[in-house]
């Protein structure tokens, strides 16, 4: 009889178990995706997050604010070397009477290389402007800018991954590729050598890349264009916080972590971390994970490589370009090259 009454209880046993079995995890996320590229970082030792996450619409209008600061001197001495040199740069970048196809990788609000393509047209260039960028907001504000600025300069932007968007070189067009902000420096040095082999299997000989490289300077100057005492730069780096909760279903409480800066002299290297001011636990609906924190642990969110002049010139030429013009501001070192495709 007991035996009878166990065989008749174990189906019921059975989808008790069914019942409590636990919930699926949530399908792995596909490479290259915030979903990836969080899960992957925040699960790492010690944490980190891609710095290409930064610009959301707040976090891009954060980064123009930055870009006015006093103490963020890349971009206004960028500006002013591409102001003053545009035509050194046109010569050197595209020699001949060929048509240009400009593609500028992570374009951002364009104002740089607005005044770059009102001198290359003032100087006789043909001239096709491909802004690229990930953000459709950014493309969408450059676009009306331009053509509110200059209305007679063919504008067709491509949004996305730059070598998923990369369009096919046309045969009477040469492609000149702008890489400015010093974006190269926010790879490490393994990363940034397989970002230029990359690039130079999209160009062909002849084709160019424009790079815009911050150099080694006095360090209390790099690292108060990486910490400025208004408070924008720390804004800017917790607001991917709040985008991890909008997109990921993430609970991170922002005030409860601090913006930190650091720069190493002798590596040449910026770097900034969002620090947890508590022991605590963050979730997310997405991913169906949690996350831990101890007080005071740390997410590495961006690094910057300042780099010196004889270094840059092994590094492109390891990647398949000769280095061409180096046009450096020696008050400020920062210099833009021209590296050409062999």
């Amino acid at each position: 009889m007991n035996r009878a009454r166990q065989a008749l209880r174990q189906p019921v046993a059975a989808m008790h178990r069914v019942r409590e079995a636990p919930a699926q995890p949530a399908p792995a996320p596909l490479p290259g995706t915030l979903a990836h590229d969080a899960l992957t970082g925040l699960s790492a030792q010690p944490k980190r997050l891609p710095s290409k996450y930064f610009y959301d619409t707040r976090g891009s209008r954060l980064f123009e604010q930055i870009m006015r600061l006093p103490g963020y001197y890349p971009t206004r001495v960028e500006a002013a070397l591409l102001r003053t040199h545009a035509e050194a740069l046109l010569a050197e970048a595209a020699p001949g009477d060929a048509p240009i196809e400009l593609l500028e990788l992570g374009c951002g609000d364009g104002s740089k290389t607005l005044t770059l393509c009102r001198a290359w047209l003032k100087a006789g260039a043909t001239l096709v402007y491909r802004p690229m960028d990930i953000s459709p907001q950014a493309l969408d504000r450059l676009g009306a800018r331009m053509a509110r600025q200059l209305p007679l300069l063919p504008v067709r932007p491509l949004c996305g991954d730059y070598f998923q968007t990369w369009p096919i070189p046309q045969a009477h067009r040469r492609q000149v590729a702008l890489f400015l902000g010093s974006n190269l420096g926010n790879f490490t040095d393994a990363e940034a050598h397989r970002f230029l082999r990359r690039v130079r299997v999209h160009l062909r000989p002849g084709d160019s890349l424009v790079l815009g490289l911050d150099l080694r300077k006095d360090p209390h100057t790099v690292l108060a264009a990486y910490d400025d005492p208004e408070g924008v730069t720390a804004a800017f780096n917790l607001n991917l916080l709040t985008r991890l909760n909008r997109e990921l279903g993430m609970d991170f409480a922002p005030e409860a972590f601090r913006h930190y800066a650091s720069y190493c002299p002798l590596q040449g290297v910026a770097r900034s971390y969002l620090v947890s001011q508590a022991q605590q636990t963050v979730h997310s609906r997405v991913l169906g994970l949690a996350f831990h924190f101890e007080a005071g642990e740390v997410i590495h969110t961006e690094q910057s490589q300042k780099y010196e002049r004889a270094g840059v010139q092994a590094m492109v030429e390891a990647c398949g370009f000769a280095m061409g013009a180096w046009i450096e501001d020696r008050a400020l070192p920062y210099a833009l090259v021209v590296c050409r495709a062999e």
